[in-house]
């Protein structure tokens, strides 16, 4: 399937650069130097994936996230000029699903790019799971609490779909770093507690009372609901 991009960028010359790059991989890509114009251009073109930058006119890269996250689940990729460890976790808290610092190789976006679209396509055979409340249909990729659709990112879901396959076992964060990403996310952990923590919000799960994610102390995470087979 055809795959395009929405890149909002102030930089014209990175934009130059990066639609040349990009379009020789087979990508169509869409471009904006002003949040507004990005925001219209998602609606009217619906792109696979959204590269976005922090440093922008009009408002910054993390509020553009936050108006992206309150209806679609598109994947983002944050390009953080400033290489501070703060700006990744917030950008992570508040739904990105990667970031890249600047300044970057571009065949180095190209990776995280086609990481996360692979990611989005993988599917496991059997097409669905539920434990308690929650149920998880793998191959529509779609996640319902109470009956209620969810709406996840691609982050969240890859998260939630090994725990969900491997009830009971244990992760650490390097294994579940390794999973997500198939190449090595800048591996501070408090990236992969934050991914946790946004998915116990969203499944309502109380970590003093856990019904689906329990934290082992000094070690990760392991995921406790039980499976409900049909019939």
């Amino acid at each position: 399937m055809h795959e395009s991009l929405l890149i909002i960028e102030d930089d014209k010359k990175l934009i130059s650069l990066l639609k040349e790059y990009l379009g020789g991989f087979g990508y169509t890509v869409y471009s904006a130097t002003r949040p507004s114009e990005g925001l219209k251009l998602l609606k009217k073109e619906s792109p696979s994936l959204v590269i976005l930058d922090v440093m922008l006119p009009e408002m910054d890269g993390f509020e553009v996230c936050r108006t992206i996250r309150q209806d679609s689940s598109v994947p983002i990729i944050m390009l953080t000029a400033r290489g501070e460890v703060t700006d990744r976790i917030v950008g992570l808290e508040i739904g990105a699903d990667d970031y890249l610092p600047k300044p970057f190789e571009p065949r180095e976006l190209v990776a995280r790019i086609q990481s996360i679209l692979r990611r989005g396509k993988e599917t496991k055979s059997g097409d669905s799971d539920r434990f308690g409340p929650l149920e998880i249909f793998y191959q529509r990729r779609i996640v319902k609490l109470e009956d209620e659709r969810i709406e996840l990112t691609t982050a969240e879901f890859e998260i939630l779909s090994l725990f969900t396959q491997n009830p009971g076992r244990v992760y650490n964060r390097d294994q579940i770093l390794d999973y997500t990403r198939g190449i090595e996310w800048e591996a501070f952990n408090r990236s992969v507690d934050v991914m946790i923590s946004r998915l116990r919000r969203k499944l309502k799960d109380d970590p003093k009372h856990p019904r689906f994610f329990r934290t082992v102390w000094g070690t990760g995470y392991v995921f406790i609901g039980e499976e409900q087979h049909a019939g």
